[in-house]
């Protein structure tokens, strides 16, 4: 065989290596993009790639209330996430996007006088820096930095043209990242004011099968009361309800296939216990051009507990309606559904007392009577305030 095919060969073996290698880095990348707690595990592949003792990302610079967030990777030795002295680096304020070494901002001997490098770096084993501040369509500006010891080799321009071409990716794996988390957050906002309105919610996929449950949802389906969870199906306990929430069911995803039914419908759940039905709304869910056809919520049902009992947080009902404690312990009895004789009893006091603190409510609320103010409480903002 020829030197010059062998040569070929081994070039052509070693570009597939490294684009092997680089396509790991890449996708560990895309990994944390959607998940935050694949970040570390992302700067230990790129630590490793460029040799380096530490790869970090500062996520949120510390401050005098905040200690702030740093994501390192150091091959296994710890570096503290508290960087106090973080804000006397000469990496700071760097023009963004721009990746810079060391060389590009200061000289090695005012480096070594700096009190940075003395206190921080010197202790930590780094020497060589290589830095980068990113930003990202939102305007956030993360820190990306990658170090050596002073007894290995600076970073070399071809360790340079790697970090440019990662840096693209960093950026878009970033934007991703605020866009998945700016969404769960969103979700999670939309699915705490439904359970604190006292409303489950229970999506279910395009075969049937129940994919997701608010926390009011889940102590619904816990009682066990009407409606359960039977395997991954939504289930009604009396056959009668059964047949219909699977037939209305059946509509809301047939509706979605282009047969003229309605895309929402309401029933009633009895209950074996005895207490007031459940109300039941389904809802169909319209995919779009890149969820049809795949696993994803298609039908939402909606169930409202009537009986439910409303525990908003008293701190925020005293401030919103300026009630006094014992006010604000007798509207709550009030609003779960007792009588102000009841509530007397529970709250140990005289009926003439509560009487005494209801007309003081009245005055502070502006309602006159008793379902007035129990609607304008359950239908205030303090209901959201309540966490799971």
């Amino acid at each position: 065989m020829k030197t010059h095919e062998v040569d070929v060969r081994t070039t052509a073996a070693t570009m597939l290596t490294n684009f092997d290698r680089f396509g790991q880095v890449l996708g560990q990348i895309y990994e944390a993009a959607i998940d935050s707690s694949q970040w570390a595990r992302c700067m230990e592949e790129i630590r490793g790639e460029f040799d380096a003792n530490f790869a970090s990302l500062i996520v949120r610079r510390g401050s005098a209330v905040d200690v702030g967030l740093i994501v390192s990777a150091g091959g296994g030795v710890p570096l503290s996430d508290n960087n106090a002295l973080i804000f006397t680096s000469p990496f700071q304020n760097l023009p963004t996007d721009k990746l810079v070494t060391l060389g590009e901002i200061l000289s090695e001997s005012d480096w070594r006088d700096s009190a940075y490098y003395r206190d921080w770096c010197a202790p930590h084993g780094v020497f060589h820096v290589m830095a980068c501040d990113i930003k990202t369509k939102s305007g956030s500006i993360y820190g990306f930095r990658l170090t050596r010891p002073e007894n290995t080799q600076p970073f070399s321009a071809s360790d340079r043209t790697l970090a440019e071409r990662l840096l693209p990716h960093l950026r878009r794996a970033l934007d991703l990242h605020e866009v998945v988390y700016r969404d769960r957050q969103i979700s999670s906002l939309y699915s705490t004011a439904m359970a604190q309105m006292m409303v489950g919610v229970i999506l279910i996929d395009e075969n049937g099968a129940v994919q997701e449950i608010n926390s009011m949802g889940k102590g619904i389906l816990q009682m066990n009361d009407g409606l359960r969870l039977v395997g991954d199906r939504l289930e009604a306990a009396y056959g009668e309800d059964n047949r219909k929430l699977n037939r209305l069911v059946r509509q809301m995803l047939t509706s979605q296939e282009g047969s003229k039914v309605s895309l929402i419908e309401a029933i009633s759940v009895s209950r074996p216990s005895g207490k007031v039905n459940f109300g039941v709304v389904i809802k169909a869910i319209a995919p779009d051009q890149w969820t049809e056809g795949k696993r994803r919520p298609s039908v939402a049902v909606f169930v409202r507990d009537c009986e439910a009992k409303a525990d908003p947080i008293a701190g925020l009902a005293q401030k919103m309606f300026q009630l006094t404690p014992a006010e604000t312990a007798l509207v709550i009895h009030l609003a779960n559904g007792l009588s102000l004789d009841e509530a007397s009893e529970k709250l140990d006091i005289r009926r003439n007392t509560a009487r005494a603190h209801l007309r003081s409510i009245y005055s502070k609320t502006g309602v006159r009577r008793q379902p007035e103010l129990v609607r304008i409480f359950l239908n205030s903002v303090v209901m959201l305030g309540s966490g799971d």
